[in-house]
């Protein structure tokens, strides 16, 4: 099912302010990436899982109680931009919330987990479709295989001008690294591209 909404994509009026989306499938981090580096009390709207979430799978994420229900934001400063953190819900039956999220964003991440590569690729459609400058960051779980970034790239069919970007999603200052890979990315594509606006799809239904 797809929506009439456009998601708006354009070089920042004011680079000193940017907001950013973090996507990514059902239980990769999102949330734990948002409150590790926020900082200001970060926004989470988690809620108990039920039986509701049975499209989505858990088999990585046993111990997973919740799940975002709206979005997850947070704020930090790098360099003197401030950015503005909108992270999307994970779980299937909250896709259609995406464009919403993503009006007015000028980049974004796409957290993946190597475990499961295959639940990435909608999130990196919706993002190439809206045009939105991306980087690919890899949530290093405990019990996954560490990748060469060239690996990932091959995986996920992505250009070479994408950075990936390995993580902690616990840890404040790998996200920050990342973070920081992201703007100067965004900010060198809207120098080298002009402005434009282009009306992206709703994330498919399964």
């Amino acid at each position: 099912m797809s929506t009439s909404s456009a998601v708006a994509v354009r070089a920042p009026a004011d680079a000193s302010r940017l907001k950013i989306v973090l996507t990514g499938p059902f239980g990769v981090g999102k949330t734990t990436l948002v409150g590790a580096v926020s900082e200001i009390a970060p926004l989470t709207t988690e809620a108990v899982m039920t039986t509701a979430n049975t499209a989505d799978d858990t088999t990585h994420t046993p111990a997973k109680t919740t799940t975002t229900v709206a979005m997850d934001f947070g704020r930090l400063e790098i360099n003197g931009v401030t950015v503005y953190v909108y992270g999307t819900p994970g779980q299937h039956r909250f896709w259609f919330m995406w464009d919403a999220i993503a009006r007015g964003a000028v980049g974004a991440v796409v957290l993946v987990d190597t475990r499961r590569l295959q639940e990435s690729f909608r999130h990196l459609d919706y993002v190439e479709n809206a045009d939105l400058p991306f980087v690919i960051a890899v949530n290093q779980f405990p019990d996954g295989q560490i990748h060469p970034a060239d690996a990932v790239r091959d995986a996920l069919a992505i250009t070479a001008d994408v950075p990936v970007v390995t993580i902690d999603a616990r840890d404040r200052d790998s996200v920050r690294d990342l973070l920081i890979a992201l703007v100067e990315h965004v900010l060198t594509r809207t120098r080298t591209t002009p402005a434009k606006a282009t009306a992206a799809s709703s994330p498919p239904t399964s």
